[in-house]
């Protein structure tokens, strides 16, 4: 009776075992048709992040905040005022170089009008000139006749044939006939400095605004880029958002003094958020530009599904780009699987209708057979 227990407690375990071992063979043989049927057209990861191009809002300008008008978490639209900085320094700077660039037009006008007057007036020496030179010449020729008159009374004067009053005469005629060709000597070497003092000029005046007119003169171009200048600074005293986005990290303050380059606050481009999918290097070799993704978050769970592509890989493993990357040129050197960031771009209709944050956790899986 013992035995036939014994044999009927073998037998009911050897089957126990056939049926367990069964299964396990059937559970095998269901993994590998389910991984070569399904399974190996996906590689999947939950070390995936959500991130975005974060704008960093910075002064352009100096000066004291006179009013804010956002506040942390708060969403903006491109083109919103975020502050105001005090605008009357920048006034000043604009006015300033309005006044430099009238200023600047009138000296150029001057200049271009003066380039005629400059013209006649060396026309006018000219004419001077050649009139002097006339009279030279007859005052030469009237010393000159003055000259032998004198000679001849003189020669005259021991044979008492010319009397005194006639020498004095013509001595008187002489000294006129003299002083009259100095003068016009003078006035001749006059003339001549004014004429090349004019023709300087004229050359000095052409280089400043030869092949220019006012409009297009250096002077005046550099005053308008100036006042182009002062004016920008005036609108950037009031800043605007650059995208649409959340407002965080603000760390500006009424009544405070920025610097040009003074960090102020940041926009977050909730809507163009993607996400950073780290894989493990051996699962890339068939992830390929344009695949398509399906994802989820912990924050909404699986209920919310999100599609997106492979948009793009890193230029290298997380450990490349770390503070402090790992050295493995030791003798305990250990093989460590890398990962590999890959950017996945999300549907902007699902994240518009189920917005997340950068920094979530997300599950990604990438269908390796489809191609956009």
């Amino acid at each position: 009776m013992s035995e036939n227990k014994k044999e009927k407690s073998t037998g009911k375990r050897n089957k126990i075992i056939v049926r367990f071992i069964v299964l396990v063979f059937l559970i095998g043989i269901g993994s590998g048709i389910y991984w070569f049927v399904y399974g190996s057209k996906f590689v999947s990861t939950d070390n995936a992040y959500t991130a975005v191009e974060i704008a960093q809002v910075t002064s352009s300008v100096g000066g004291i905040v006179k009013e804010v008008s956002v506040k942390n978490t708060q969403k903006v639209h491109k083109g919103d005022i975020l502050l105001k900085l005090d605008p009357i320094d920048a006034q000043n700077k604009v006015d300033e170089a309005q006044a430099n660039l009238d200023s600047t037009v009138r000296r150029i006008k001057g200049y271009i009008k003066n380039a005629g007057h400059l013209k006649e007036k060396i026309i006018a020496q000219e004419a001077n000139k050649k009139r002097i030179q006339a009279q030279l010449i007859a005052a030469e020729s009237s010393f000159q006749k003055a000259l032998i008159d004198l000679k001849r009374r003189q020669a005259l004067i021991a044979s008492g044939a010319v009397s005194a009053d006639e020498i004095t005469k013509v001595k008187n005629t002489f000294i006129g006939a003299k002083a009259r060709l100095n003068e016009l000597r003078a006035t001749q070497e006059g003339i001549n400095a004014n004429l090349e003092s004019a023709k300087y000029e004229k050359e000095i005046n052409t280089a400043l605004i030869q092949g220019t007119t006012y409009e297009n003169h250096p002077e005046v171009l550099a005053a308008k880029a100036k006042l182009r200048q002062a004016k920008i600074d005036l609108d950037r005293t009031v800043i605007k958002s650059p995208v649409n986005g959340v407002i965080s990290k603000r760390q500006v303050q009424l009544g405070q003094h920025v610097q040009v380059g003074t960090y102020l606050l940041s926009v977050v481009p909730v809507s163009k958020v993607h996400v950073d999918a780290n894989f493990k290097e051996g699962k890339l070799t068939k992830v390929k530009l344009g695949q398509k993704v399906t994802l989820y978050s912990d924050l909404y769970g699986k209920k919310v599904i999100y599609h997106g592509i492979v948009d793009g890989f890193s230029g290298g493993t997380g450990a490349a780009f770390a503070t402090i990357p790992a050295q493995n040129a030791t003798g305990n050197w250990i093989k460590v699987v890398q990962r590999v960031p890959v950017r996945i771009k999300l549907d902007s209709k699902e994240l518009k209708k189920h917005p997340l944050m950068v920094g979530l956790s997300m599950n990604a899986k990438i269908d390796v057979q489809s191609q956009e």
